[in-house]
């Protein structure tokens, strides 16, 4: 018998000053695990996220503790709709501050992405559900840095407080 599948894409570009990720998880607790984990990891961290029940109601299930980022990350994941797939939006926060942490969640299976870029969802349908293909990540690279470019970006780092 042959199945049916249709490759399609999905563009999200984040609001500004908003990171993005896109995960894989498993498990009715995940919402509150994950919740938990950004909490502990930046305290004034502002965070919504979605999570694709992949199993009995099949709901997409959120939580957050800003309504703005738990609405937009809820419609994200929903248009997603791949089973498993969870999303969470930051804000006063990076995802260089959370990701170690958010690895350690047992329901965490895979992180395809963590970005303020614009990201383009690669999936598939099939007869059974959605699959997450991979992401596109922002844009392809237009050049090689140069020296100049260097000094530039060691200068952002210390700016931002990631280098001394």
């Amino acid at each position: 018998m042959m199945a049916y599948m249709e490759i399609k894409s999905l563009k999200i570009e984040p609001p500004r000053d908003v990171q993005f990720l896109l995960a894989q998880s498993h498990f009715i607790k995940t919402i509150e695990d994950v919740s938990e984990c950004l909490i502990n990891c930046v305290p004034d961290i502002k965070f919504g996220c979605g999570f694709c029940e992949a199993s009995g109601p099949c709901l997409v299930r959120h939580a957050g503790n800003d309504g703005f980022l738990e609405k937009l990350a809820t419609e994200y994941a929903y248009n997603i709709s791949a089973g498993h797939s969870l999303v969470i939006l930051l804000k006063d926060a990076f995802p260089i501050n959370i990701l170690p942490r958010l690895k350690d969640v047992p329901e965490i299976v895979n992180v395809y992405c963590a970005t303020a870029n614009p990201v383009e969802i690669i999936f598939v349908d099939t007869e059974q559900g959605r699959a997450i293909l991979g992401v596109a990540d922002g844009f392809k690279p237009k050049g090689i840095e140069t020296d100049n470019d260097i000094d530039e970006r060691k200068k952002f780092l210390r700016k931002i407080g990631y280098k001394f």
